[in-house]
Formats: C-alpha cells, structure tokens, sequence
C-alpha cells in the first residue's frame, strides 16, 4: 500500500515587488491544472492593512484586489495561506514611525534604531500581531496563518528579553512568543505555521509548542539524506523526526527561484532540491511539499514559474526524475516549446551562472575586481553564453540577453583594470633601465622621463585610444542590456516602474562615465595612471581566500588610521550559493582585490615625495573574518601593477587560518 501524497503547495513572494494582478489571475488555473492545492502568500508591506494603515507601501495589493486574488485562487481549487511576519524579517512594521518603538534593537539611551525586528515582549506587540491576523483572517482559505519566524537572530537584545532568557533560556523565550501567537490564531479559527529554521537552532524548544502548529522546513540545495544548516557548516539536521514525536505536521520546502542578484535560476540545481525534498517528504511522511519562491524581482517570474511546472512531474509524470528531463516538461508547460534551441541556451546560461558575492560586488564596485584572475575565465565564459536566438519565448529571450551583458561587463571591467596595470608596466620598461626595482614605474619621476620618449609616448596614446574603444563598444551593449532589463520587468508588473535590474544599470552607466572621464584626462595628463582609477586603486591588495568550511563567512580588509581606528576598505561575504559549496568540506578558491590608500601610515600622514615612492610607506592593513566560519588566507601582495611587496615573516605561498571554526551546537552569537 502506497503513502498518500503529501499536499502539494507553491509560494508567490510578493513583498519584493507587486506583480501585476491580472498576471498573477491567469497562472492560478495552470497551477491547479499542474497539480497544486495550496498558494503561501508572503506579504510584508505589499497588502493593505486596515487596522494599520501607513503600513502598506504605495504600490500594495487594495484590500479589494487582494479579495479578489484570493476569491480566484478559491475557483481554480486551490486554498490560500498569508504569511504575516511576526519577528523576524518585520522590517515592514518598525519602518513606521508610531511602530518603530516595536524593535528589539536599541541605541545606549534605549531609543529604537531604524532597523531591526520586533521585540516578542513589547507590550504592543500582541495588540499588532492581533490586528495583523484579523485582517488577513479572511483571506486564510487553507485554515492556516502563517507568521514565517525564521532568521529571528536578534533575540535578547533588549533588557526585558534579556530578564527572561536568564530565567527560561533562549528556546523558553522563543516558544513563548510561539506559544502567545498560537492562542491569537486560534481565536481566528485558524492554525498557526512557522518555518522551522528557529527549532533547528533551537531544538529545545520544541517539546514547549503546541502540537497542532505547522512546521515548515527549508533547505535550498540538493541532499541525500537530511537538509543541512548553513551557519553550522552546513551539518545534517533531522527535524522530522522530533517533530513528529512532538505530533507537529512537517512540510519539505525547497526553492524555484534565484539567490538574491541572480538574474535567472540555476535550473538544474533548483530541481536537484526540488526532487531531494519530495524524495524526503515521502521517506518521512510529510503532510506537505511547498516549493517556495524568493526575491523574483531580478528575474523574468516565468522563469521560476518553469521551475514549478517542472516541479509537477513529480506526481504528474512519477517516472520523471531527471532534472533535465523535467525541466525540458516544465518548459513546455508554461512557454508551449519543447526543443534543442530553449534546452540548450538555458543550460548554457546554467554552466555559468551569476551566483555568490564574489561575482555580485561588481554590481557595487569596480575597483574591487582588479584581482590576479583577470579576464581570461571570464572570457571564456562569455562565449560558452550564446547571444539569444530568433523564435525563443520573450520572457527566455530577454534574461538570456541580460545575462549575457553581464558576463559582457565582468570581461570590460576587468579586462580596463588589467589594461592599466599593463600600461604601467610598459612605462616603466620603457623608462625604468637603470633604475632599482623598487622604484621603476612608481613615480612621478618615471612619468617625466616617458613624457620626453617618444615610443612611451605613443605607448600611453594607442592604449587609452584602445580602452575608449572598448567603453564605446561597451556603452552599447548597456543600451540593449537596459531593453532586456526592461522586458524582463514588464513581463509581470508595472511598465512604470523601475526594476532592480534597471537601478544596477544607471549605477553601471555612472561608472562608465567615469572611466571615460579618466581616459580623457589621462590623455592629457599620463601621470594619471599612476593614481587611483575606476577600475583599480593606485595600488591593490591582492590575496587568495581559501574556503574550505562553508559556513556564514565574510572577509573583510580594514586599514589603520591616524586617530587609532580600523576603517574597512572593502567586505565580502563568501557566501556561494551553489551546490558545490553546501558541504562541510569544500576546496573553492577566490582572488580577492581591493584599492589601498597609501597616504595613510601609522601614526602620522605621508610626506609627499619629491620624484615618487620607492617603496610604500609602512602601512597597517589587516584582514579578519567575521561571521561564523574559518577561511584560509594566501599570497598576500601589494602591487600597482609593476612592483609587488609581501608582508614579512609570510612566506607568498604560506597559508594561514582566520577566524574560528562554525560551532555545531547553540544559537550563534
């Protein structure tokens, strides 16, 4: 005899953007069509509250339209569950002035910072969460309210938290709060579902909830026996089995979508954890299976609406468990193609996906990309990125062309910063016979001497020339990357309003008119390229991270300052998300590039040199790791491209561990 299968569920993240309701109208049949019985709404300020107004921002769902959201769901057979935020992630709530004294954070004088989330002991805090259920009560097809509780981690901060801590502990704190939302729920007729990320932290707390709550477990990165936590170095954990002792339904929740700045999914990886957790939730007996969805709002959302429809061969085509293979099913569904040209440009953009910080500050930074691994693998990646053929469906068509800029501007970038170290260096060969090492191509001194020669001369010329070409060539690549952006938006929400992906270009086009700037004033002044520019520093710190633990890591490089403090020049999460990385064990290597400011050393300001710097000042850098997590560090060098200097007693191939290891047990600090 067969288990029955579990409730079959999908996620519409609305709190990052309004997707247009007539767009959101005519999936609800297809989902019901492909199998789904339940819709998890996530709200925050995206609806209108009645008993809140000023919460809701200006383009949220009316009351009325969101009635009729629901009311359609309702027709095509498919039953509804809000997600109302009540701690963490409550940003929607503590951004109003009159609620802002809701946070649990707060400055010396215990004034409520502008961020935060909620304090589950504010004596208002009750009163909201109530008014907040009451509003969305009619909306709760399913009999379910969700409060979501996840990434809670500012618990017991403030004094009144702290007092009960110390007499209940941090897993009696929290299933309190569990436990006072519950009653609320109840007397809205309604049954009470958290994500489960808390409990896994927080284990303790479990034997303390209600039984009858919903507890919702996610993990969103392919496994083969139990999903993993992050923070902890990504250990097994195993919540089925003590929340079913407890009597507490569990749900399996992967993800269809794309991490944070990603521009489409990494499909094949989004139904690797897809079919993990249906494989899980029918070993275990699950009562739910809840694809979710998150920040879609760089994304074409049919895109992530394929990976549902993918998702739904499952039980609709059981004998499908190939990722391929259902992908090419869930194309079909939602864009009516099923052919070479779609699979094969898809998984191409999937072989190189725009995933993790490493890749992402570019969209923050230029500067910070003059590392040693220059534009080579970039190239490489740009071609294996096929431009988009004719005939593709609009919403593919356009995220296969935007991706395809961006790999155009991680190859620009770094290909300008790696132009300017080489014109250094062939200045300072062109001059530098004679002179020591250290100072060769330094100074002022070394720019005098290529001004009177005549092959320096036309050296600098033809390069800046080469460069201009290259930002006009790239300047148009951001006018049709701009049209593909567009599309991409348009496709779902409002034409009037601007996309993130849009916003990441106006910053692209500042940057390019500034680099443009410094090519002309460095036509006229060659000095210039000794000096900071806008795709490198004067100098660059140039290191290799050694990621060998995945956990919760940043880097950061701080440098010292006169007046004592440590200014930090550039942070950068290690954070990959991808599945090569969601191990305890991993051997990912990345060269790390920041600007430093030389006119900094210990205690007083630099003179200024008379004919440039034979070497750098004596300066005070250093490199931490914050977070949870350890990291090795190597070949540390200084360079401006000609010369390089090392820090003493480190030998250049040396590695050395920062930071402590990720703790497997306890809520991190």
């Amino acid at each position: 005899m067969t288990s029955p299968l579990p409730i079959r569920a999908f996620q519409w993240d609305l709190a990052r953007q309004v997707e247009r309701l007539d767009f959101l109208l005519r999936w609800l049949p297809r989902y019901a069509e492909w199998g789904y019985q339940q819709l998890y709404l996530h709200l925050e300020d995206a609806v209108e509250f009645p008993g809140l107004p000023g919460v809701a921002r200006p383009d949220a769902y009316t009351y009325r339209q969101f009635s009729r959201l629901v009311d359609a769901a309702t027709a095509a057979g498919i039953r509804v569950v809000p997600i109302v935020n009540l701690l963490g992630h409550t940003q929607y709530l503590i951004k109003v002035a009159r609620l802002r004294d809701l946070n649990e954070l707060r400055d010396a004088r215990d004034r409520p910072l502008e961020r935060g989330q909620i304090c589950p002991l504010h004596p208002r805090t009750l009163e909201v969460a109530e008014t907040l259920l009451r509003d969305v009560a009619p909306f709760c097809t399913a009999g379910i309210v969700h409060v979501g509780l996840d990434e809670s981690f500012h618990l017991g901060r403030c004094p009144r938290c702290r007092a009960e801590i110390r007499r209940l502990g941090l897993a009696g704190h929290f299933s309190r709060h569990v436990v006072r939302l519950h009653t609320l729920a109840r007397s809205f007729g309604l049954r009470l579902g958290m994500w489960a990320d808390m409990l896994a932290l927080l284990p303790a707390a479990i034997p303390r909830l209600p039984r009858d709550i919903v507890a919702y477990d996610w993990y969103y990165y392919p496994f083969s026996r139990h999903p993993r936590v992050e923070l902890r170095n990504f250990a097994e954990i195993d919540l089925a089995t003590p929340l079913g002792a407890r009597g507490i339904e569990y749900w399996g929740c992967p993800m269809n979508g794309a991490f944070r700045y990603e521009p489409m999914p990494v499909f094949g990886e989004r139904l690797a954890n897809i079919v993990s957790w249906w494989r899980r939730c029918r070993r275990v007996g699950a009562a739910g299976f809840l694809v979710t969805s998150w920040e879609p709002n760089r994304l074409a959302v049919e895109t992530a609406i394929a990976v549902d429809a993918a998702a739904a061969c499952l039980w609709l085509n059981p004998g499908i468990g190939d990722p391929e293979e259902m992908l090419a099913r869930g194309v079909e569904r939602v864009f009516g193609r099923h052919d070479r040209a779609v699979r094969r440009a898809i998984l191409a953009a999937d072989s190189r996906p725009f995933s993790g910080y490493h890749r992402w500050q570019i969209n923050d930074r230029w500067d910070v990309c003059a590392g040693r691994d220059g534009a080579k693998p970039f190239k490489k990646e740009l071609r294996n990125l096929q431009a988009p053929g004719t005939g593709l469906p609009p919403a593919l068509t356009a995220s296969l062309a935007f991706r395809r800029y961006i790999a155009r501007r991680d190859v620009f970038v770094r290909r300008a910063a790696q132009a300017v170290f080489e014109l250094r260096r062939a200045v300072a060969e062109s001059v530098g016979r004679g002179l020591p090492p250290t100072d060769m191509g330094v100074g002022h001194s070394a720019v005098t001497k290529a001004l009177a020669d005549r092959k320096a001369r036309s050296t600098i010329a033809a390069a800046l020339a080469s460069l201009e070409g290259d930002a006009r060539a790239f300047a148009r690549a951001l006018h049709a990357a701009r049209a593909a952006a567009r599309i991409m938006w348009r496709r779902s929400r409002d034409p009037r309003v601007r996309g993130p992906n849009e916003l990441i270009l106006d910053r692209d086009v500042a940057r390019l008119h500034e680099w443009r700037r410094w090519l002309r004033r460095a036509a006229s002044r060659p000095q210039l390229i000794w000096e900071v520019t806008p795709v490198c520093g004067a100098w660059q710190l140039q290191f290799t991270v050694h990621n060998f633990a995945p956990a919760l890591q940043k880097v950061v490089v701080e440098q010292h300052q006169p007046d004592g403090a440590w200014t930090i020049l550039h942070g950068l999460p290690l954070i990959e998300f991808r599945a090569f990385a969601a191990r305890p064990r991993a051997r990912i290597r990345r060269e790390i590039g920041v600007p430093v400011e030389l006119a900094v050393v210990t205690g007083q300001t630099a003179p200024a040199p008379r004919r440039g710097p034979t070497a750098p000042p004596r300066l005070q850098l250093r490199i931490a790791v914050r977070g949870l997590g350890q990291v090795a560090i190597s070949h540390i060098e200084l360079t401006n491209g000609v010369v390089r200097f090392r820090p003493r007693g480190w030998p250049r191939t040396a590695r050395r561990i920062l930071g402590l290891p990720a703790r497997r047990h306890g809520f991190p600090k």
